[in-house]
């Protein structure tokens, strides 16, 4: 099977949870699959953090990044922005 590059983007629960701590506990939670995190402004002060994954192209791999995403405190909601073969 190949490789694809998913982004993902990150929605923190609001404006007043420390991006800085989410962004840590992905780099923990993803590891070597973490290829790029980006802090980018959504609107009106809140920001959301776009993260960068290589994952197998395999059935239900994204949906399980996905979902150990949103277990980290913080996050209110994840979304797959990008799915590009590698």
């Amino acid at each position: 099977m190949g490789k694809v590059a998913v982004t993902f983007r990150v929605m923190p629960e609001g404006v007043e949870v420390d991006l800085d701590a989410v962004q840590s506990r992905l780099r923990e939670s993803l590891r070597e699959r973490l290829k790029k995190l980006e802090v980018k402004p959504v609107a009106y002060g809140l920001r959301a953090i776009e993260a960068i994954v290589v994952l197998e192209d395999a059935a239900g791999e994204m949906d399980r990044v996905e979902s150990l995403l949103s277990r980290i405190p913080g996050v209110g909601g994840v979304e797959t922005t990008e799915v590009t073969l590698l």
